[in-house]
């Protein structure tokens, strides 16, 4: 009877199975929340399904198909592209920058840091709703500034929100200064845990400035540099919201995301089968990009 009783408390007590206990809610929760919806996504890209209808008739691949030889589909994928890489590359810069500033003691500090967390924590779609004032082309606080600098004439104010160029580039600006603060925050901890021991071997070797950056900080700072690059990746390539709200794809389709393309098709079109394709494309590139990332940052944190 003894044996018998102190068997199922061992068993509670054993460190796999009490793991597997103690993660298997979050990860039930987890498999309804996302995987349900991707499996009826992926079923629906198989069928020519339409508002109103969870379910339609089985075309296969058609949908892909389609969608291939659309050319506003293939320049969504370019835009995508451009869309997500610009701005990681201006998050990853800029952050660094910030990053290496903060960490250090001054006066205001804090309020700093408070200030460049508040983007990350309003609400997207608000923001997004004043920078379309901040964009508009007869009240533009931009061009406001740009006037009052003699830097253009009150007759030749730029459009930023209708031309293809300055449209793109308003908004990778506006999605850059969105996932910033995020960024800053994963640098911050990155340098705040390099030890000081090595800042102070670093400068008994003479390296200062930028040479102790790129020998020292950089190195140490590169698995979770590339984990903030992925996580910046991943909300930008799935977002809709800033492009959709500043510009819903235009001018011309010349914003036009995978995000919002696939919305306008499936939401707005009600060509749902062929929205949810659409949508899908960016589940192997993301998946192939996650997968690389993460082995380079084993890699970089393994040396």
């Amino acid at each position: 009877m003894v044996g018998s009783t102190r068997r199922p408390r061992y068993l509670a007590e054993r460190r796999g199975l009490l793991a597997t206990l103690l993660i298997s809610p979050a990860v039930l929760f987890t498999a309804l929340l996302v995987g349900v919806p991707l499996g009826l996504a992926i079923y629906l890209s198989f069928t020519d399904a339409t508002a109103g209808s969870l379910s339609g008739k089985w075309v296969g691949l058609g949908n892909y198909r389609s969608a291939l030889h659309d050319q506003i589909f293939r320049d969504a994928i370019w835009h995508t592209v451009i869309f997500t890489v610009i701005s990681q590359a201006v998050v990853i810069v800029c952050a660094g920058l910030l990053a290496h500033a903060l960490v250090r003691s001054f006066r205001g500090r804090w309020a700093l840091r408070f200030l460049i967390l508040l983007p990350w924590a309003a609400p997207v779609a608000l923001t997004s709703i004043g920078f379309l004032w901040f964009y508009d082309p007869q009240a533009s606080i931009f061009n406001w500034f740009l006037v009052h600098l003699h830097l253009v004439d009150k007759t030749q104010l730029p459009n930023w929100l209708g031309t293809p160029r300055a449209a793109m580039s308003s908004i990778i600006t506006v999605q850059a200064w969105r996932i910033l603060p995020f960024a800053t925050v994963i640098f911050l901890a990155g340098v705040s845990s390099i030890p000081q021991e090595v800042d102070d071997a670093a400068a008994m070797d003479g390296a200062t400035g930028l040479r102790k950056f790129w020998y020292v900080s950089l190195p140490l700072q590169l698995p979770i540099a590339i984990v903030a690059v992925l996580f910046g990746i991943v909300f930008t390539a799935t977002d809709m919201i800033v492009p959709y709200i500043l510009t819903n794809g235009g001018p011309f389709n010349s914003t036009q995301v995978l995000t919002t393309w696939a919305f306008q098709t499936g939401i707005n079109a009600g060509n749902i089968g062929e929205g949810a394709a659409i949508a899908l494309f960016m589940l192997p590139l993301l998946a192939l990009v996650t997968v690389g990332m993460l082995f380079f940052a084993r890699r970089a944190e393994v040396t």
